[in-house]
C-alpha cells in the first residue's frame, strides 16, 4: 500500500505517502485498546412510575398463577436460575414514552408489559419498536 502511495507527487490533490499512516491489520497492537474514558454527555431522560411497574407486574404474576415470565417468549428467570431469580423482568411501555413527548397518565396493564432482556433489546432494536405480536413472529421463525 505505500508503494502505491510514493506514486502520487500531490500535484493533483493525493496524499503524499509520508502524510499517510498504512496501518496493515497484522500490525495491529492489542495491548493499546483503551477504554473506561470519562465523558460528559446530555440526554432527556423520561421518568417511569414504580407504582405502574409494580401495578403491572402484580396483574402478570396474578395472571400467570403466581409466576413472572415474558409475555413474549415465555421466558422465565425464577424457573431457569431458581427462585432467588423469580422476579427478574423488564417493564416494556408498548408506546414510547418519547414518542408521546409529555407526561401522561399510564396504564399499568394496557400500556405496560413484562418482558425478558433478550426481547426488550429486539423490540428497542429499531427506530419504530418492534411489537410483541413482530418478535413473537420473528420467534416462531426460527
Amino acid at each position: 500500500m505505500p508503494a502505491i502511495f510514493q506514486l502520487f507527487d500531490g500535484s493533483a490533490g493525493y496524499i503524499k505517502a509520508k502524510e499517510v499512516d498504512v496501518i496493515i491489520p497484522e500490525e495491529i497492537q492489542l495491548d493499546n485498546l483503551h477504554e473506561g474514558a470519562k465523558k460528559q454527555i446530555t440526554v432527556n431522560a423520561y421518568e417511569r412510575n414504580k407504582k405502574a411497574r409494580q401495578a403491572c407486574i402484580n396483574y402478570y404474576r396474578k395472571k400467570n398463577g403466581g409466576r413472572l415470565k415474558c409475555e413474549i417468549c415465555g421466558f422465565d428467570f425464577g424457573e431457569v436460575y431458581g427462585e432467588e431469580f423469580m422476579g427478574v423482568i423488564h417493564v416494556h411501555h408498548l408506546v414510547e414514552i418519547s414518542s408521546i413527548g409529555n407526561e401522561y397518565k399510564v396504564d399499568a396493564i394496557k400500556d405496560l408489559i413484562p418482558i425478558c432482556p433478550n426481547c426488550h433489546a429486539i423490540a428497542h432494536s429499531k427506530k419504530e419498536p418492534y411489537t410483541p405480536d413482530e418478535i413473537r413472529a420473528m420467534l416462531k421463525n426460527d
